[in-house]
């Protein structure tokens, strides 16, 4: 079992790796979240290890990559992908743990640029989350902090997986955090520039 782990507020995370691992999920990361799991002795694969680059253009282009994505969207079911997915060396990724970029928080700031600003609209993670969540049937999708105690419960109890009506429960929690977080980018960029 693979757990890909992305987090900009990483609240927690290292708990809720640490079960994961104890669960027997491989973790793979990104950059700094990376780098908290290691510091808790969690043993780390970095999401390079699975796409053959590492992350790229100052970090925008991390977990973009059809190694990942077709990592989280293979249909198990389908022989046809599972076959593409052998034929090219995809890992299967069995849970997704994603939050988004602060961009509102960052536009609390009155100092920070336009530039800047649209910086911290995230890409990466939203196809994640999108990603997973289309694909709810094989992949759990985490997106809120406050739900790593009782995902970690329901693991435990299940031995390592999600029910059906959980992961589709989370999907739908997923799509809508993604949801509000894309209204929100187009007010505040208009506030910004004056529109």
């Amino acid at each position: 079992m693979i757990a890909l782990i992305s987090v900009t507020d990483k609240t927690g995370i290292q708990e809720f790796a640490a079960t994961l691992s104890a669960l027997g999920f491989d973790l793979v990361s990104t950059g700094g979240t990376a780098d908290t799991l290691r510091l808790a002795g969690l043993k780390v694969k970095d999401v390079s290890e699975l796409t053959g680059v590492p992350a790229m253009m100052g970090g925008r282009v991390k977990t973009l990559d059809y190694h990942i994505h077709a990592g989280i969207l293979a249909d198990r079911d389908n022989p046809e992908h599972m076959a593409d997915a052998a034929k090219y060396g995809i890992e299967m990724i069995d849970l997704v743990v994603v939050n988004l970029y602060d961009f509102l928080g960052t536009a609390e700031d009155p100092d920070v640029s336009l530039p800047e600003l649209t910086e911290s609209i995230d890409i990466g993670g939203h196809t994640l989350v999108r990603a997973a969540a289309k694909n709810w049937k094989h992949v759990g999708v985490v997106v809120n902090l406050q739900d790593y105690d009782r995902i970690s419960e329901e693991l435990v109890q299940r031995g390592g997986w999600l029910s059906s009506g959980t992961k589709l429960s989370l999907a739908i929690e997923a799509l809508d955090a993604v949801a509000c977080y894309d209204r929100s980018i187009p007010d505040v960029l208009r506030d910004r520039a004056g529109y």
